[in-house]
């Protein structure tokens, strides 16, 4: 029957979607969709492959803890700083809340980051 991610594709997007202040780009390519939090990139995934892998960015120390206790399904992120960021491959069954979590964790360490102004604007969307 084959391994079962967590979510597809079309619900990953829909969650990173409903986050206050997300917007998707294609910075790179035309298969390589990109979610940002006030212009800041906080996940992104390859359209082409099946099932698709996610990056997440991710706090350094967690990082590693990540990798260490789900070997064989999260990894240093593929193509990007390998300290903060985290490739999240469907080998390994992860709950979706779990799934969720882990985007959660990637999006507010972006909000934390952003200046003061950006913050307030965040705030101000509806």
């Amino acid at each position: 029957m084959g391994i079962k991610w967590p979510m597809n594709v079309e619900q990953y997007r829909e969650y990173c979607l409903s986050k206050k202040g997300v917007t998707e780009h294609f910075p790179f390519d035309e298969i390589t969709l990109v979610f940002k939090v006030m212009n800041k990139m906080f996940a992104l995934c390859g359209l082409n492959r099946i099932p698709f892998g996610v990056n997440l960015k991710c706090e350094p120390e967690r990082a590693i803890e990540l990798r260490e206790e789900y070997d064989g399904t999260i990894f240093p992120g593929w193509h990007m700083n390998k300290k903060h960021w985290n490739t999240v491959e469907p080998e390994g069954n992860l709950s979706d809340d779990f799934f969720k979590e882990l985007i959660d964790h990637s999006y507010n360490l972006v909000v934390n980051s952003l200046t003061k102004k950006l913050k307030q604007e965040l705030e101000n969307l509806e």
